[in-house]
Formats: structure tokens, sequence, C-alpha cells
């Protein structure tokens, strides 16, 4: 496919807006940069954290490097064109380069830009500031997530042309695997630290959170960093990636080179209309903070939306036999306008996103009833709080999929009666989400600088009353806008993976026309056994990689409980304040954990769909990408839900509500935060990565799968041996995470039990 003149001008300037985007994330980086740094304390406090967290990524990165390694030369192994698999291999290689880097960027910004916050609560004026420094810093990592996803997709496409959705299943892979690494990791060393310093600081010694004598204090903060600013960065970074390349490659299969294009105008606008979203950030006098930030969210939605449909009828036909070299000709024949259906498609994707942001905001917001209502049942303990809290989680869960089920449907009406056309519109609604997320990154990044900040000021002792104020409300304001973002994060996983499902199918009819079998030799029936047994096994996938995750928090949050119990026995004068606590030690001790627990969730998701593809076939691996994601949207939800309830609940009781700090009801909901802790910050958001790597696997794949299960390629005893070696590195790495022990230091019980 030849690109005309005005198409490669536009994907030139989409470029060109990528660039404009990483230049407004340098303006937003100085503009941080500039505030003040507080006090020597402060500033002694934030410098362990950047230590901490710079020390652990690096670690990381040294680690993940043997899997890009790993996986470049596997994918230059699939079949293919010499050319077409280079690139493929050069691009998952970028996309995982470009995912660290954003989940880097995010943490070091971050972890300077909570200094500032903290700093500014001493100052008049002090919310105003606080919240406009975590937003430019949001900001900043906002608009380099928009600058290099664009970026990258517009130089692939304007590289590759008709071979670039090919090319970008690498790009897209690179990104997925590298957040879902960086999100499994990240999420099981902060809440490793962050549930271990509870259930000893708060519970057993009653002293706040954040007191510097606990030594668990500092690993808590760096775990805020590694993982909802890294991991989550990285994880919206994927997000756009992976949205961008199903939309392009179904983008080709329906609109032939306007599809290739469009795909790619309409987020390039919503990096625009993002840049105006993070200046409309700004609380009026007695605003909450989170008005302003859903009012900046709003505004920028709604003038994307705006220009998304100007682009639409600037840039597509009027009529769908206009357009050329689709691979589906079947389109060519649709009645209709393309522009109207293209701009309610971008429009749904907008729609949805808002819908999200106030159904999540509803259930986790500590000023509505459901939050409220959790808080409430601390008055008869631990058990009613966690009771609530799942309850909370399960039903809202039934909404949110109620409302992203609503979504895929009608875009699938919209595409009268053609597959490939509504597939692509759902592709188009998740770039219409995806329009939004500069200012989605700009809203997760706020919380945990809010929560760092307001750490630093606790730990530093530098800030008054009115200024530890002003910290606690940002903070429950970040609370709430992280799990929107979760929410949001989840939504464009569940769109980018029926796309990608869709890219699925299209992959196995072109591998077996290749072949010379019928397209539809293959049954994707339900009703089919093996079919249905794919379904189960993508079920039960999801529900062991949320126990795995778990259950890897659990054994982290059991050290650093032991290792600060004995701080506090063994070292003289920390209780009375005049003995600096070993907080290196806890740091080394979740690092370490961290980044032994992350591999066996990684080969989980790498290797169940090879096991399936090659052991049952490409109906069942169908099957098993449909029952990852209807019961991984449901769980992540779930999860993310039920996590944010309870630490708001907390917040709520925190601030006087039935008998405030140190009351039974207090205890209560630290008992929930802390089983909140890995459902909202671990093993939730990882199974949005999780979904799309998965997917993503399955794409690449299937043409092997076909190639040796029909024609004269056929091969069962290689198939076979495939599946083979795949299931048992599955096995391997899971017995090897259930026999771990915990480490205790002095306190080794004489037996240890193994998990």
């Amino acid at each position: 496919m030849s690109f005309g003149l005005g198409s490669g001008l536009i994907v030139a300037l989409v470029a060109a807006v990528a660039v404009g985007a990483l230049g407004v994330a340098v303006m937003f980086r100085k503009e941080v940069l500039a505030a003040g740094e507080g006090t020597s304390a402060m500033q002694t406090i934030a410098t362990a954290i950047q230590e901490g967290a710079s020390a652990y990524l690096a670690r990381q990165f040294r680690t993940l490097a043997v899997f890009v390694v790993l996986v470049f030369v596997l994918l230059f192994a699939l079949p293919g064109d010499t050319d077409v698999r280079i690139g493929r291999s050069i691009a998952f290689v970028v996309g995982a380069g470009f995912s660290a880097g954003i989940g880097y960027l995010g943490m070091w910004l971050a972890t300077r830009a909570n200094l500032r916050v903290a700093a500014a609560a001493r100052e008049p004026g002090g919310r105003d500031l606080g919240m406009r420094i975590a937003i430019r810093t949001g900001g900043t990592v906002g608009m380099a997530t928009v600058g290099l996803g664009l970026l990258g997709a517009a130089v692939v496409v304007l590289l590759f042309r008709s071979d670039a959705p090919t090319v970008l299943e690498g790009f897209g892979f690179g990104a997925a695997l590298l957040a879902m690494f960086m999100r499994v990791g990240g999420g099981i060393f902060t809440k490793g630290a962050d549930v271990g310093a509870d259930l000893v600081g708060k519970v057993e010694q009653n002293i706040p959170e954040d007191d510097p004598r606990n030594a668990a204090t500092i690993a808590d903060n760096v775990g805020d960093n590694v993982g909802d600013c890294a991991g989550m960065a990285a994880d919206l970074f994927e997000s756009y990636a992976v949205t961008l390349v199903a939309a392009l490659i179904l983008g080709k299969a329906a609109f032939g080179e306007a599809g290739l294009v469009f795909p790619l105008i309409v987020p390039a606008l919503g990096a625009l209309t993002a840049v105006l979203g993070v200046y409309l950030i700004r609380p009026r006098a007695g605003e909450s903070g989170l008005t302003a930030i859903n009012r900046g969210f709003y505004l920028s939605a709604v003038i994307s939306a705006v220009l998304s449909a100007a682009a639409a009828y600037a840039y597509l036909p009027g009529s769908f036999a206009d357009f050329s070299q689709v691979s589906d000709e079947s389109i060519l024949e649709l009645p209709g306008d393309p522009r109207l259906v293209a701009t309610i498609a971008v429009f749904v994707g907008i729609v949805l996103a808002g819908v999200i942001l106030w159904l999540t905001g509803y259930f986790t917001d500590t000023a509505k009833p459901p939050t409220a209502a959790v808080a409430e049942t601390s008055l008869t303990g631990p058990a009613t709080v966690v009771l609530s809290g799942i309850g909370l989680g399960l039903e809202s869960a039934v909404y949110t999929v109620g409302v992203l089920a609503a979504a895929v449907f009608g875009l699938f009406l919209l595409g009268a009666g053609s597959v490939t056309l509504s597939l692509f519109l759902i592709a188009l609604a998740g770039c219409g989400l995806l329009t939004t997320v500069g200012v989605i990154v700009a809203m997760d990044t706020f919380g945990p600088v809010s929560d760092n900040a307001q750490g630093i000021a606790e730990m530093s002792g530098d800030v008054d009353e009115a200024g530890a104020r002003i910290l606690t409300d940002l903070d429950a304001v970040g609370n709430t806008t992280k799990a929107i973002t979760k929410g949001i994060a989840i939504a464009t996983a569940v769109l980018a993976a029926t796309a990608l499902f869709g890219s699925y199918t299209d992959a196995v009819r072109t591998a077996l026309a290749e072949a010379g079998e019928a397209v539809d030799s293959v049954s994707y029936e339900i009703v089919s056994p093996a079919t249905l047994v794919g379904v189960l096994l993508g079920a039960a996938v999801v529900f062991l990689f949320s126990g795995l995750a778990i259950n890897a928090v659990g054994r982290a949050a059991a050290a650093v409980v032991y290792e600060v119990r004995r701080q506090f026995r063994d070292i003289p004068g920390i209780m009375e304040g005049t003995t600096r606590p070993e907080y290196g030690r806890v740091v080394d001790i979740v690092t370490r954990d961290s980044l032994r627990e992350l591999a066996t969730p990684g080969l989980l998701a790498a290797f169940a769909p090879i096991a399936v593809g090659f052991g049952l076939g490409v109906g069942p691996l169908a099957g098993y990408l449909a029952g990852a994601i209807a019961c991984g949207a449901l769980m992540a939800v779930f999860l993310a839900n039920s996590g944010g309830s309870w630490d708001n609940a907390k917040k709520l009781v925190e601030d006087g509500a039935h008998g405030g700090k140190g009351s039974p009801a207090h205890e209560a909901t630290i008992i929930g935060d802390t089983v909140g802790d890995p459902f909202k910050d671990t093993a939730g958001p990882a199974i949005n990565p999780l979904l799309k790597v998965m997917n993503l696997v399955a794409v690449l794949i299937a043409p092997a799968v076909v190639g040796l299960s029909v024609g004269e390629g056929q091969n069962d005893t290689v198939r076979y041996a495939i599946a083979g070696v795949a299931f048992a590195i599955i096995v391997v790495a899971v017995v090897v995470a259930k026999r771990r022990t915990v480490s205790m230091g002095d306190e080794v019980p004489a037996a240890r039990a193994t998990r």
C-alpha cells in the first residue's frame, strides 16, 4: 500500500504533534522543579526516597533486560518476511524502552515533586500551589506518554506503510510486557512495605502513619513512586500504545489507507486538548480539589469530541464505496456515512471515560454514600469492614462491566453487521477514550505525589496543623483520582483486548487462507467442548495471576513486619526518638522480594496462551481470550474499587468520624485498608496489561499455530511439544513461587511453613 501525499503529510504532522507534546512535558517539568524545596529535614527525607526508588528501578531494569533480549530473539524466529520480522523485533525493544522510560520519568519527577508539595503546604495559598505542582508533575508524564506513543506509531506507519500493523504488534507487545512487569514488581514493593508499616506501626505500636520511628516508612514512600508512579505511568503508556496498535491493525482492514491515518489523528487532537485540560485544573474559592480535577477532565473531553468530529468530516470520505485498498471488501457495499460512524465511535469512547470516572468516583469518594457506609461498619469491627468493602467491590464491578458491555454491543450494532467494521469501531472508541490520557495520567500521579508529601511533612515535623490539613485533603483527593484512573485503565484494557481479539481472528483467517484452508474451517462456537475449555482456562488464569500477586505481597509484608518488630525490640532509643531506624534494611527486603516474585506472574501471562494455542488449537485459544477478558474486567474493577473504598473509609475515620484516630473504629479501618492495598495497587491494576499481553501473544503465535495444525506444515508432534514446554514452565514457576518462605530475620519459627 502506498500513501497519497495528503495522508503522508498528515502522519508527518501527527509526528510533529508528538514532538510538541514532548516539548510541553519539558516545560511542565521545568515548572515543577522551580518550586521551593522546603527545610533541610524535608530534603533529607526526600533524598532517601529518591535514592531508594532509583536503586529499585535500576535493579528491576537489569532483571527485565534478560526478558527483553529473549523475546527479541523469539519474535525474530516467528514466520513472516525478513524485513517485517526485523522491524517487529526492533519495535518490541523500542516499545519496551519507551514503557520503561515513561515509568522512570514518572518515578524521578514524583520523588522531587513530593518534597515541593510538602513545602508548598507551609506557604500562604498552599493548597492551590500544592495542587498545581502535583498536577503539573502528572501533566509532564501524561504529555510524555502521549508524545512517545504517538511518535512511535507515526514513525512505524511512515516507514512500513501496509506492513505497519504487523510491526506495531511488536511495539505494543514491548510496551505491555514491560508495563506488566513494572506493575507487578512495583505493586509488590509498595504494598509489601505499606502493609508491613501499617500492621506494626499503627496497629501494634499505635504510632501515626509515616512516623519516622517506623523503619518501613521510607520503603513505604519509595513504594508509592515505583508502584503508583512508575508502574501506572508505564501501564497507561502501554494502554495508549496497544489501543493504537489494535486500531491500526483493524483500520487497515476496514478503511484501507484511511484506517492507518485516522486512528492517529484522534489521539493527536487529544494531545492538544490535554494541555488545556491540565491548565484548567485550578480550584476556585471554597471548591474541592476533586471538583476542579473533574472539571478539567470533562472540558478537555468535550473539546476532544468536537475536534474529532471535525477531523472525521474533513478527512474521511462520505461513502464506504470511496475507500480504497481495504482488506474486507464487503465494507465497500455498506450503506451510511463513514464520517458519522467514526464520529459516533469516538464519542462513545469519550463518553465512556466520563461515565467510568463518575461511576468509580461514586463508589470510592469519601463524600459519597458507598464509602461512607463502609466507614460506618467500622463501629462493629474489622470483619464487617472487610465484608462491606468486598460487597461494594463486587457490586460496582457489575455496573462498570455493564457499562462497558453496553458500549461494546452498541458499537457492534453501529457496524451494520460487519464484524471487521465493528471491531475497528471498538478500537476507535478506545482511541476516543485515550484522547484524555494526558489528563488521566495527571490525575493518577496526583495521588502518590500528595501521599508522599503528607509522609514527608509528618516525618520532618516541619509543617504546622493548617499545612497538615491541606496535605490530608490533597491525599484524600488523590486516593479518589487513583481509583478513577484505575477504572479508566480497565475500560481501555477491555476495549483494546476486545479489538485485539478481533485482530487475532483476522490473523487466524489470514493464516488459514495462506495454508489453502477454508477460512471458516475453525469453529469458535461456545457450545464446542474445546472452546468452552478455553473459556474456563482463560478465566482461571486471571484468578491464578491475582492470587500469585496477592500472595507475593503477603510474603513481602510478613518479612517487613518481622524486620520492623526486630528493630523496635533490639535497637534502643527508637521509640524515644533518639535513635534513627535502619530504613535501608526494609528497602532492601522489599526490593529483593519484589524482584524475585515478579517473574512467576509474567511467565504465566506469556506462556499460558502458548500452551492453550499449541495444545488445543486456535478455536480454544479464542475461547481462552474471551474468558480472560470477561473475568479480568470483573476482577480488576472488584479489586480496585474494594481497595479504594477501604482506603478512603480509613481517611473518613481519621478525619474524626466514628471516634477518629486511635479508636477501635480506626483500627478496624486500618485492617480493611491493609487487605485492600494489594487489591487496588498490585493485583487489580496488573490485570490491565495482563489482558493485553495475552491477546498480543495470541496474535503473534496465531500463524505458527495454524501452520502446524493444517496443510502441508501440519506437525502435531512439534505442536504438542511446544505446548508441553510452555505448560512445564508455568508449573515450575508456580511451584517455585509456592515454595518460597518468608525472610523473618531473628524471628524465624522452628518450622517455617511454605506457601
